[in-house]
């Protein structure tokens, strides 16, 4: 991996002589740093580590009932076109002991999220996770979204939804749990 502090803006300025554009042209002047640092913003999930992101924030706890985040929006970057993917994602989880405080859990999203990604994998990570670091009965991930490299450009489907999922556990070998879940995340829409 490249090192955080190199610039970006040459190979921007490049792109842009080579797509035809005068980088010069007042428009545009600005546009190599603007793009460098969208760039850094939308990847920043490289540079985060997930130790110091959930800052001591589990918690012994006797709970065994079903923990559901839903509708956390999220943002990431196809890696295959490195065009934007957004939708949301639901998160349960069934505690063994250990609790997350609940605003971890849309950090974690994020955290993946803001990486070069393909949808299947950012559903595994999460998933995988808060599996390790909770050790719960079950986890279960799902994640809606639409992505613009289907939408703008090959296919041009502009209304489609890509569904995926991630089930452990108890979400995986129990059906009735897993239905739960699914009907709890349909339940407020």
């Amino acid at each position: 991996m490249e090192k955080k502090n190199q610039s970006l803006q040459p190979l921007i300025e490049q792109m842009l002589r080579i797509l035809g554009e005068d980088p010069q042209r007042e428009g545009l002047v600005r546009t190599p740093q603007r793009v460098d640092a969208a760039l850094r913003y939308l990847t920043r999930g490289y540079h985060q580590n997930p130790e110091q992101l959930l800052n001591d924030a589990i918690f012994q706890e006797e709970c065994s009932e079903m923990v559901v985040a839903r509708n956390i929006e999220f943002y990431s970057m196809c890696e295959h076109h490195m065009l934007p993917f957004y939708g949301r994602c639901h998160v349960a989880y069934l505690p063994n002991g250990k609790i997350i405080g609940l605003s971890k859990i849309p950090r974690i999203v994020d955290m993946f999220a803001r990486r070069l990604q393909v949808q299947e994998r950012l559903t595994n990570q999460i998933a995988q996770l808060i599996q390790k670091v909770l050790n719960p009965w079950g986890v279960a991930v799902v994640m809606e979204a639409k992505h613009l490299c289907m939408m703008m450009r090959g296919v041009e489907k502009q209304n489609s939804f890509v569904t995926s999922s991630a089930m452990l556990g108890a979400f995986k070998k129990d059906r009735a749990t897993r239905m739960e879940f699914l009907a709890l995340i349909r339940s407020w829409e």
